[in-house]
């Protein structure tokens, strides 16, 4: 059996789905990846996969540029002959799903992971191609062989709402899974400075700006805690954050910006507390890999965040845009250090039981399968 994933950056594909490929290979299947060139390509194929550059412009509206990007991946496909396309990301599922139906692949399986700029955003940008949007992923997420993954139910009755796909195409699966055996909480004594983490992609969505302000709003307690931002920026995502921007915070000393972390298990080891004050999520793999870690969470009360904290259990809700709220809630984990290491043990435990790599590659397969894929 023959699979292609397909997904919008090779990062994604590096960084999220990585295991279930090699999970996928180890049930018999060969599992070949597609992105846009990206300096993680070069790493997948160390890991003993093909992988194939498209040319593909994220942010591109010329009708033309993706009529031949169509075209394109076509061509692979009929080139490959895969049994089962496997699409990650909007933009991936709705081209990958036109060009499978143009050359007659019917087994497809999409993952939007989140809902993204588009349907997040105010801006007039996204309120104009929203219903272009719409209509594409429609007609995308056609066929009886096609089914899609979800990350949460907010996300599943928006698609419902809408009427983009029957209800029975739908699977809910939470997240991409994590290894809890290489996330695993690390004994440590509070020493020196309280540190606070935002760990994400440098996008407004993602809660950047309120962060800020939060640390803004904590500056008379400067001498107890200190505030980190490790994320790279995205510049092929119109919600990107300004690199002058994050110059300037860091330059005035609210916040300090590590950029693209490599080892995020060490730079969790070293925080005492994650947050991601963001707009709306899928499933967020931070706050999933923080929890498994034993870290303390505050998060948004928003689609995907709320699957992965229960309020005053393993952590804090606090409304989207709040930076009062969210600031109020930091200065109370600084003040209560048990309150801390009990939301971390109870973390811990939900992962391991509802976000295990180990769950969702099964659940993952259990959908090959329905489609009856068999190696």
């Amino acid at each position: 059996m023959k699979i292609i994933f397909f997904a919008n950056t090779d990062w994604y594909l590096y960084n999220f789905r990585l295991g279930l490929a090699r999970f996928l290979c180890e049930q018999g299947a060969e599992v070949i990846m597609m992105s846009p060139p990206g300096e993680y390509g070069a790493r997948i194929k160390a890991e003993g996969f093909r992988w194939l550059p498209l040319p593909m412009n994220r942010r591109s509206l010329n009708p033309f540029r993706e009529f031949q990007l169509l075209r394109y991946i076509c061509s692979i496909y009929r080139k490959e002959q895969p049994d089962v396309v496997h699409n990650f990301t909007i933009k991936s599922v709705v081209y990958g799903a036109l060009a499978a139906q143009a050359v007659g692949i019917k087994k497809r399986i999409h993952a939007v992971t989140g809902l993204g700029h588009i349907f997040i955003s105010q801006s007039l940008r996204a309120r104009i191609l929203r219903p272009l949007v719409k209509g594409l992923l429609r007609l995308a997420l056609q066929g009886k062989e096609s089914r899609l993954i979800l990350q949460n139910s907010d996300d599943r009755d928006l698609f419902l709402q809408h009427k983009l796909v029957r209800p029975e195409r739908i699977s809910i699966i939470q997240g991409s899974g994590v290894d809890t055996r290489l996330f695993v909480p690390v004994k440590k004594e509070r020493e020196g400075k309280f540190r606070v983490l935002l760990a994400a992609r440098l996008l407004w969505e993602k809660g950047i700006r309120e962060y800020v302000e939060t640390a803004q709003l904590l500056t008379p307690r400067a001498d107890e805690i200190e505030f980190f931002l490790a994320g790279a920026a995205d510049p092929g995502n119109p919600s990107a954050v300004p690199e002058q921007e994050i110059k300037k915070w860091q330059n005035n000393g609210l916040v300090t910006v590590l950029g693209h972390v490599e080892n995020m298990q060490e730079l969790m080891s070293k925080v005492d507390l994650m947050v991601l004050p963001s707009w709306r999520e899928g499933t967020p793999r931070g706050l999933l890999e923080a929890a498994a870690m034993g870290l303390p969470i505050i998060t948004t009360d928003a689609p995907g965040c709320r699957e992965v904290v229960e309020h005053e259990k393993n952590g804090f809700l606090v409304p989207i845009h709040n930076a009062s709220a969210l600031a109020e809630n930091i200065a109370y984990l600084l003040d209560h250090p048990e309150k801390c290491v009990q939301f971390g043990r109870a973390g811990r435990k939900k992962v391991q039981k509802e976000f295990a790599q180990e769950i969702v590659f099964h659940q993952t397969w259990k959908i090959y399968r329905s489609l009856g894929i068999m190696v």
